[in-house]
């Protein structure tokens, strides 16, 4: 059994910082902890490399620690935040003339990579709107609902922007739509027949709930308000749980969906970067990566030499 590291040399100002955060700041106890846990390896690494004291850590020591750990398993989020916490402990023992300058000032940890978005497939986003759309027919509500629902997965639009659409928003007899996405930059975008058929039917609906606070609004709230997102978000979570999905279901999951399923189907790159209305066609690379999924798995499925015995 390992002897434990003798850490005592360089305790005292860690205990003196950790009050500090406790007392002075009033930090939270889960806060307090991950100070003290970030701090802890530091501490037993100086012991490991022989370090006499806190002064003597400098930058180029700190990134190769920090290689080391990314190493040995710790992840680029773990490490941006042992560099946060280091960054404050010094600051607090240059407060304290301890030390006389900050290693850590200018760390940076290994770029984190992008998790691949969480989608349905087309079968799951079938089944969520047939659920849906067999619920609809005496419940303005529910009608609602699936308009809005029937758009995200036709138009791949932005929760905010979903929420942000007025009666002029739409053309051409509701098969275009115009958005204003991120930076006000304005795009139209088609929109699907069963979306069309939709909110044909909710705007048949939307004289109900009109009031004097409605406006131009396409999508109201029951007091006739416009329909806040945090709405949307718990109504789209509570239809998905009823309708048996295997993940919790949120607007921009559908956005994802629409997006991967149409790159699958077209493998137009440059067409779901304007559909989506991003600026950078990199952004849009992601789903690349989800579609190569997709063929990967079929693949295992169907050739005879990948299949597994």
């Amino acid at each position: 059994m390992k002897e434990p590291l003798d850490c005592s040399a360089f305790q005292p100002q860690v205990d003196a910082f950790i009050n500090y955060l406790r007392h002075e700041k009033q930090h939270s106890p889960h806060t307090i902890s991950a100070y003290q846990r970030d701090l802890t390896r530091v501490m037993k690494q100086m012991v490991l490399d022989d370090v006499s004291s806190w002064q003597q850590i400098q930058e180029r020591q700190l990134k190769n620690w920090l290689g080391l750990w990314h190493g040995e398993g710790l992840s680029s989020r773990s490490l941006q935040r042992l560099i946060s916490s280091l960054r404050r402990f010094y600051q607090f023992l240059l407060s304290r003339g301890e030390v006389a300058n900050n290693p850590a000032q200018l760390l940076r940890a290994p770029k984190m990579g992008k998790p691949l978005p969480i989608t349905l497939d087309a079968d799951q986003v079938g089944q969520l709107l047939d659920d849906l759309a067999g619920q609809s027919d005496n419940d303005p509500l529910k009608c609602r609902d699936l308009a809005i629902l029937e758009l995200f997965y036709s138009s791949g639009l932005r929760l905010a922007e979903l929420t942000a659409l007025n009666l002029d928003s739409f053309s051409s007899g509701f098969s275009q739509v115009r958005v204003i996405g991120k930076r006000s930059k304005e795009r139209v975008v088609p929109v699907g027949s069963k979306a069309r058929a939709a909110l044909e039917r909710w705007l048949a609906c939307r004289p109900l709930l009109l009031t004097a606070d409605s406006g131009e609004a396409v999508f109201l709230s029951k007091p006739g308000k416009r329909i806040s997102t945090r709405q949307i978000q718990n109504r789209i979570q509570q239809f998905a749980r009823e309708a048996g999905m295997p993940v919790s279901v949120h607007p921009h999951m559908l956005r994802h969906s629409f997006a991967s399923h149409l790159l699958e189907s077209s493998g137009d790159l440059r067409a779901v970067q304007e559909l989506l209305g991003h600026s950078d066609i990199s952004t849009t690379q992601i789903y690349t990566h989800l579609d190569f999924q997709h063929l990967a798995a079929v693949y295992d499925k169907a050739h005879p030499r990948a299949k597994k015995k």
